[in-house]
């Protein structure tokens, strides 16, 4: 993944738009590819056919997603929307946005919580259960795992290496993340990238939500 590596940082603060202009940022390309994309206010992404998914998860703004037969729905920061298939689909914003777009394609595994079109909240995909940890997979497939964790306070992950490159969306409340023998506090907001084989761990200060994004390619 084109991201940095072992230190917190944010999607939205890191992908400031340009005014009048919309602006992506490929930073994994696969069977899923993985882009961020920054709208200024008052662009648009014109309506097109795409045939697979697009899941969209808005960092900073809001974001309509419109398409045929007068289709509309709009995000505002931590909601998300997988997009319709067979119709065309489009992305426009009054304020400006700033969001990850992850494509899913129609082989994929996806999680029956999951309908397109709808729009949803990460956090709210799963529930906190005292002393334990909750995860659900969103979406995946050989290549790639979207999964959402619900981690009760003072619960964790212990050490481990990454089969994979990975970013963490932290959702709600906040965590640390040890990374190569540095500690890391994340709260909501903000992410983190694993690199392949990175030893990591996760440990929740308080109640703490995050999404992993992991690819195997």
């Amino acid at each position: 993944m084109k991201e940095k590596v072992g230190t917190v940082f944010s999607i939205a603060k890191d992908n400031p738009s340009a005014p009048g202009c919309t602006i992506s940022k490929c930073i994994h390309s696969g069977a899923n590819d993985i882009t961020y994309f920054s709208l200024a206010r008052g662009t648009d992404i014109s309506a097109e056919i795409y045939p697979y998914y697009k899941l969209l998860i808005v960092a900073e703004g809001s974001l309509e997603v419109y398409g045929a037969d007068g289709f509309s729905r709009m995000l505002h920061a931590g909601e998300c929307v997988l997009t319709l298939l067979g119709t065309p689909m489009g992305m426009r914003t009054e304020e400006g946005a700033v969001y990850t777009e992850i494509t899913i394609r129609r082989k994929d595994t996806m999680n029956d919580a999951i309908k397109a079109g709808e729009v949803f909240k990460l956090a709210e995909l799963v529930p906190y259960a005292d002393g334990r940890i909750v995860n659900m997979d969103v979406v995946h497939n050989d290549k790639m795992k979207f999964v959402v964790m619900a981690f009760d306070e003072g619960t964790g992950l212990s050490e481990h290496a990454a089969p994979g490159e990975a970013i963490i969306f932290a959702l709600d409340g906040e965590g640390v993340i040890g990374y190569e023998g540095k500690e890391h506090p994340i709260k909501a907001g903000e992410n983190f990238h694993f690199a392949k084989g990175g030893l990591h761990s996760v440990k929740a200060t308080q109640k703490f939500k995050m999404a992993l994004l992991l690819t195997l390619e």
